[in-house]
Formats: C-alpha cells, sequence, structure tokens
C-alpha cells in the first residue's frame, strides 16, 4: 500500500520524488554504505581491474540498500523499479552515442586517421620546447583516441625516456604528459568520461564539450605558459629522436593529410548543430570508406584476406566497427596504441552507466536524492557554494572510492537535481564533474588512474603532481567561473 506522503514522479514531471518520512541520515545510508564498499573493492580486492565489472555490482549492492531503506519507509518495490525503468530510459541516447563513438575509433584508425594525428604530433617535438611539446602532443593523440591512459602508456613512456636522455627531471616530463593527456581525454568525443558526465546528468555530448571549452582552454592555455617558462630555465642536452617511431607508423600505415576531411567533416556538422548521432554516424561511415581508399592493405590484414574484395572489404569494416581491432607495427611502444575495441569496448562503461541509473532510480524513489539535495541547498545557499560543494564531493570521491569513474557517476547522480532548482542547466554539472572528478584523480596515488600513471611512467604520483598543472588548476579553474559567475548557463524557459 503506497503512502500519501509519497508524490510518483509523472513521465513529464523534472521534479525528484519526496519522502516526508525519510530523514537525511536515512537518506545517507546508501551512499555511506556505497562509499564503503567502493573504497573496499578497487583499494582492498580489485585494484585497476574493479571496472572489469565488481564495482557495476557495488552500485547494484547500494542499490540493494538504498530499497530497504524504501521498504522501511514505506516505500514500494514497483515505485522502485518503475524510477530505474524511468532513469535508465533517460540515458538512451547516451548510450546509442557511446557505441556509435565505438564504432568511429575503429574506423579511424584502420583508415589512418589517428596515426596520422600521432605522426604529425611527434613530428613538432623539438629539444628546446620539449615539455610544452609533451603537452601539445600527447593532448593531440589522447583527443584522437578519447584515452589518456592509452597515451601514457605508449608515447608518454616514449617521452618520459627521451626527457631522461636530456636530463630533465622526469617528474616534469610526466606532468607535462599528464596534462596533455587529460586535455584530450575531456575534450574527445570518443573518452568515455567525457560521454559519462553529461549521460549523469541529462546533458547532450557535444554541448558538454562545447561548455568545457571555456574552463579548458583556459587551463592549458596557462599550463603550456607554465611549462614554456620552466623549459626557458633549463638546460635541455642531447637530442629527441622520434625517427624510429615515425617510421613504425609511415611503413603501417599510408599517412597522408586527405584522411583529415573525415574528423573535419564531423566538425563542421557539429558547428551547423546536426545530431549527434547523425554526425558520429556519417564520420564512421567516411571512415570506412576512406579506409577501403587509402588502407586497403590493412583491411586486408585485418580480414585475412588475400586480395580487397567487396566482401572481404565489407568485413574488415565491419569488423573494426564492433570488435577488437588492431594494427601491428615494428614499435612496440605504438601497439598498444593502435588498437580498438570498436562498439564492443564501449560496453564496460554502458554497463556501468546502466548500473548508475539502478542505484540513482532507487535512491530517486525512496525519495533520497530530493533529500540529500534539499540538505545541499541549505548548507550552500549560493551558486557558487552549489559548485564549491560538487567540486569537493568529487575530489573527496577521487580519494575515498579511488575511481574516478565514480568521482562521476555518484556526484552527477547526487547534484543534478540541486542545480536544476537553482536553475542552471546540467552543462555547468557535467563540467564541473570533469574539470574535478576526471582530471584530479591522477593525483591521487591509491586511486586506480594514480596508480595506473605512476606504474606505467615509472614516476612516483607526488613527484610528478606538481607538474601536472593542468590537473590541478582546472578545479580552481571552474571555481573561479563560479565565482564570478562567467559563463553560468541558465536553463531556458520554455
Amino acid at each position: 500500500m503506497e503512502s500519501q506522503d509519497i508524490k510518483p514522479r509523472e513521465p513529464q514531471d523534472e521534479h525528484i520524488v519526496e519522502n516526508k518520512e525519510l530523514n537525511i541520515w536515512e537518506a545517507l545510508i546508501p551512499v555511506a554504505a556505497l562509499v564503503i564498499m567502493l573504497f573496499f573493492n578497487v583499494f582492498y580486492a580489485f585494484g585497476d581491474d574493479a571496472l572489469s565489472g565488481s564495482n557495476q555490482f557495488i552500485l547494484l549492492l547500494g542499490a540493494a540498500v538504498a530499497a530497504i531503506v524504501g521498504h522501511f519507509n514505506k516505500v514500494s518495490f514497483n515505485q522502485m523499479m518503475d524510477e530505474v525503468a524511468e532513469n535508465v530510459k533517460s540515458v538512451t541516447g547516451a548510450l546509442l552515442i557511446l557505441l556509435f563513438v565505438g564504432s568511429l575509433a575503429g574506423t579511424w584508425l584502420i583508415s589512418g586517421i589517428i596515426p596520422s594525428m600521432i605522426y604529425y604530433g611527434l613530428k613538432i617535438l623539438s629539444p628546446e620546447i620539449f615539455l610544452p611539446a609533451c603537452v601539445i602532443i600527447c593532448a593531440i593523440i589522447s583527443v584522437a583516441t578519447g584515452s589518456s591512459w592509452t597515451t601514457s602508456a605508449t608515447v608518454g613512456i616514449a617521452l618520459v625516456g627521451i626527457g631522461n636522455a636530456l636530463g630533465i627531471n622526469p617528474g616534469m616530463t610526466a606532468g607535462a604528459v599528464i596534462s596533455g593527456a587529460y586535455f584530450g581525454d575531456k575534450m574527445s568525443p570518443l573518452s568515455d568520461t567525457t560521454n559519462l558526465a553529461p549521460a549523469m546528468v541529462g546533458g547532450e555530448l557535444f554541448s558538454h564539450i562545447k561548455y568545457m571549452t571555456y574552463t579548458t582552454v583556459p587551463t592549458i592555455v596557462v599550463t603550456l605558459i607554465l611549462f614554456i617558462v620552466i623549459s626557458l630555465n633549463i638546460d635541455v642536452s642531447g637530442n629527441t629522436d622520434t625517427s624510429i617511431m615515425l617510421t613504425s607508423i609511415k611503413e603501417s600505415f599510408n599517412i597522408t593529410p586527405w584522411v583529415f576531411l573525415v574528423p573535419v567533416a564531423v566538425i563542421l556538422m557539429i558547428v551547423k548543430k546536426t545530431q549527434p548521432l547523425i554526425a558520429l554516424l556519417v564520420g564512421t561511415l567516411l571512415g570506412g570508406i576512406f579506409a577501403l581508399i587509402f588502407q586497403p592493405e590493412i583491411v586486408k590484414q585485418i580480414t585475412g584476406a588475400d586480395s580487397l574484395t567487396f566482401l572481404s572489404g565489407y568485413k574488415g569494416i565491419m569488423t573494426a566497427m564492433t570488435v577488437d581491432t588492431s594494427v601491428a607495427t615494428t614499435s612496440t611502444e605504438l601497439n598498444d596504441l593502435f588498437s580498438s575495441g570498436g562498439m564492443s569496448g564501449m560496453l564496460g562503461t554502458i554497463w556501468l552507466i546502466i548500473c548508475a541509473m539502478v542505484f540513482g532510480g532507487v535512491m530517486d524513489a525512496i525519495g533520497a536524492l530530493a533529500r540529500i539535495s534539499k540538505s545541499v541547498l541549505n548548507l550552500f545557499d549560493s551558486v557558487f557554494g552549489l559548485f564549491a560543494s560538487t567540486v569537493i564531493s568529487c575530489v573527496g570521491l577521487n580519494a575515498i572510492a579511488s575511481d574516478q569513474y565514480l568521482a562521476i557517476v555518484i556526484p552527477g547522480r547526487m547534484y543534478k537535481k540541486a542545480f536544476e532548482d537553482k536553475g542552471l542547466a546540467p552543462e555547468n554539472l557535467s563540467r564541473t564533474l570533469e574539470d574535478s572528478g576526471t582530471v584530479t584523480s591522477v593525483l591521487v596515488p591509491w586511486n586506480t588512474c594514480g596508480a595506473y600513471q605512476s606504474s606505467v611512467l615509472g614516476v612516483d604520483t607526488l613527484h610528478y603532481a606538481g607538474y601536472a598543472f593542468f590537473n590541478y588548476l582546472s578545479p580552481f579553474t571552474t571555481l573561479i567561473f563560479a565565482a564570478f559567475k562567467i559563463k553560468i548557463k541558465q536553463i531556458k524557459k520554455s
């Protein structure tokens, strides 16, 4: 029997469910349980492998705790499931975009688009501007691949080695690599965190990216200036020989600027406000066509065919779009970079989003999100206070839950309605999640990102953290914008 104190949400109603019988301490029980379980799961049990599935199940366990709390506060199971269904429905577009992003990454790899971006990026390397060049190269590669981890594990390792040969502090080089890599991770439509943040708050991918440029571009400019100043005050000896890597890329791919017509076409469609799904579909198909034109040998290699026929071409393109694809080179450092998971590579992130929607849906149904949001608004009455509390939550969860995805998922669900109640568009929250959740994860030694980057680059987290200017300046930039009310988008009145 339903309580009169609970007001179920109508499909057109954007306000979360209120439950007058639920107090703030009961509302926080599922959150506390979730954080404790995630901390144990990541820090003690699975480490970097937690995202393989265990974290997703922990989110479901968190939802179970929330359901128990709801049961004792007169919320029916059917109400909870209805809210979960509404939550999952709300991210349908985001899930489809993720699948198209995976397929686009596959065709952009085998068409030579991503390799060409990396090739021309490496060619700009110069000893006199080594550190800012590291930032630019890693930014280009990370934008192209959508992965800060892959960028660091491939070109990043090579750059740290080159820096050591030049006598540069490895902490400086690693800081430059990470700054550039995380810039690309934030701004690339191929990045899972860039897709995750707007999905959590009900935003739209390309609008989110556009709105992030307001805080991200000034931060990367300041970062570059700082590295230029450092470069002018250190002695650099030796040379930055990337000829082996450049030769390896040219031997494996037909490197040509003509392939950049595809990303230019996608960018033009985005500027013309084409629907994201259409832009990504066109980009994927053009990537496949360009692969047949410029990289026929790679298409044959993928399918193991002796000649390029309609059937072998079709199978090669479809394989790149849907499943794991890799192109072997003579450089072991590059082999991991030239691989793509296709649509299947996005299933882990999709799985995470769905499980997060289950947790958020149950929390919404029992009235916990409404109760917590009201308490937050009481504590932080100003717009700046709301931004500050979001930043603190994201940074805190990176330290406590030890995972950047959870530092986006949990605050995204918890603060969504608080921002709406202040009349703030979802882009404000999704941008803040990335400015504080995505980039600060690498500064925490026991966070999966911090542990990974430290291990891969061979530089202790505490040694590079002071030089990862982009990562620790980003939260301050978003707070400055909030304090002076710069580019704070309001919800449009209908």
